[in-house]
């Protein structure tokens, strides 16, 4: 996440605190951490999937909770 080791290096701090500043930009992730991109890829895999053959007309957020849905 080169985002933020750029942010981490002008605040002066490390990765970790990097990664802190941007949850806090976004107000905080209720699952604690970025999503991952084994996540997306695994939505992906479902929804084009014979398992998914039902779902139709659907949204799916993946960002750990940061965007109020309700």
């Amino acid at each position: 996440m080169h985002l933020a080791e750029r942010l981490a290096k002008q605040a002066g701090t490390d990765y970790e605190g990097g990664k802190q500043i941007i949850m806090q930009s976004l107000g905080g992730i209720p699952v604690g951490r970025p999503v991952k991109p084994r996540e997306v890829a695994d939505l992906i895999a479902f929804v084009a999937s014979p398992r998914a053959g039902s779902v139709t007309g659907t949204e799916f957020v993946i960002d750990g909770g940061t965007v109020p849905t309700a």
